[in-house]
């Protein structure tokens, strides 16, 4: 089954529905995840169009000025954990961020920046990082259920993942790197178990009520650095709760 994904570079940010793209894989085989990868680094998006919302530009790294929401304590929000029920204290239409920790810390360089509202970083043994936000996702929110939005999510990556495929994880949410921080419940495949091939994990979170995702990928050449790069993006990289 493939994956097909809308896309944007650098010359088309502007728009928000980029170039479709398509990825072809056998369908029911775990070696699709190296390709997703591999066009998640490339440029390849996981925006999904609402036909009923209004096309906005891809959500970046740096917040504009909040947006304030009537009766929403946003700070109340971020300051405690953010596990899949709680998804409906979120504001309506207010997007999440993820955070760029990766760039300060050693072997670890920026790749491109705020692409398309991705970003990506390499490591010297020759890992790389990917961090992506997308908007307007209603198409694919389950109302009320992010856990089920998020397996939404995978299923539209490929249409072969099953839910039973996807181990719940936890990403820092919000906070200072190297303090403790309130977590943020995902949901992580992970792939690579053939030979020859690199060792991925994809972590991703649906939010309904707020209807963005955030999407982090990690690709080695084998377990052994795909762990040590895992230990480090889970330290580093946040989901960074709505200021508004």
């Amino acid at each position: 089954m493939g994956i097909k994904r809308d896309t944007g570079t650098a010359a088309t940010a502007g728009r928000s529905i980029g170039t479709r793209c398509v990825l072809r894989g056998r369908r029911g085989s775990r070696a699709f995840l190296v390709l997703a990868v591999t066009a998640v680094l490339a440029g390849c998006s996981v925006g999904v169009p609402d036909p009923s919302a209004p096309r906005a530009a891809p959500a970046t790294a740096t917040l504009a000025t909040p947006t304030i929401t009537p009766g929403h304590d946003a700070a109340a929000v971020a300051a405690k954990d953010m596990p899949f029920a709680a998804g409906d204290t979120l504001a309506a239409g207010v997007p999440v961020q993820l955070s760029d920790g990766l760039r300060d810390v050693p072997r670890w360089k920026p790749g491109r920046e705020n692409v398309a509202g991705a970003s990506a970083f390499v490591k010297e043994d020759g890992c790389v990082v990917s961090a992506k936000v997308r908007t307007n996702q209603s198409a694919l929110a389950v109302s009320g259920d992010d856990k089920a939005s998020t397996e939404a999510l995978f299923r539209y990556l490929d249409a072969s993942i099953l839910p039973g495929y996807l181990k719940p994880e936890t990403l820092r949410w919000g906070g200072e790197p190297g303090k403790p921080a309130p977590r943020v419940d995902v949901l992580v495949y992970t792939g690579g178990d053939r030979a020859g091939t690199r060792a991925t994990a994809i972590y991703a979170r649906l939010f309904s009520k707020s209807g963005s995702s955030a999407y982090l990928s990690a690709s080695c050449p084998d377990a052994a650095t795909l762990a040590a790069a895992r230990i480090e993006a889970e330290a580093w990289i946040a989901v960074v709760p709505p200021s508004g």
